[in-house]
């Protein structure tokens, strides 16, 4: 691997360090549906999030209720020595994409079939931090005293 691509994958890596994903693959509920509770929920502060989502009237909200459970989990992980109290974390990204199409046949009148598509979904929720990065905050000072 040359010195550039190096480079270029180590700073993707560092920056992985700092992202919370939790993904949710082949959701059966159509997409329509599930867009409903992502919009519902995108921007929100994690905690507040979860208080909507858990008393939401839609089948949908329950699975990303437990999206966002795992997102705040692999957070934990990551940051072992923190509290969630002390960092405000929100809802910076949340996509819902398409999945497989499950195809099926209903009978229709006069000997015809119509087709009726089974759809699915993927969800990929990213958690961020309100508070800025500790790392720029140095390198801000280092450079207020070198003026």
């Amino acid at each position: 691997m040359g010195s550039r691509k190096h480079i270029r994958a180590e700073r993707a890596k560092e920056e992985r360090k700092n992202q919370y994903v939790a993904r949710l693959n082949n959701v059966p509920t159509s997409p329509r549906k599930m867009r409903l509770v992502a919009d519902m929920v995108r921007g929100m502060d994690a905690d507040k999030a979860l208080y909507v989502l858990q008393y939401s009237q839609k089948e949908a909200s329950n699975r990303v209720y437990k999206l966002l459970l795992s997102a705040l989990a692999n957070w934990k992980e990551k940051n072992e020595g923190s509290r969630l109290d002390e960092n405000p974390l929100f809802i910076k990204e949340i996509s819902v994409d398409s999945g497989r199409m499950l195809k099926r046949v209903q009978p229709a009148p006069q000997g015809r079939a119509h087709r009726v598509r089974k759809r699915s979904n993927h969800v990929i929720l990213t958690l961020g931090s309100r508070l800025p990065v500790v790392a720029d905050a140095s390198v801000s000072e280092t450079e207020k005293t070198k003026s």
